[in-house]
């Protein structure tokens, strides 16, 4: 919803593990790495 209400129908989601706003530099690190491949993809 927020993408269409932005213009942005055809944008590709890629979803993060939660939770977010309290994990650690290195969980941060982690879950990025998990989705690294997929945001690439999304991209290209």
């Amino acid at each position: 919803m927020q993408a269409d209400a932005l213009g942005l129908t055809d944008a590709r989601c890629v979803f993060v593990a939660h939770p977010i706003q309290d994990a650690t530099d290195d969980e941060m690190r982690a879950k990025a790495d998990a989705v690294v491949d997929e945001v690439i993809a999304a991209l290209t």
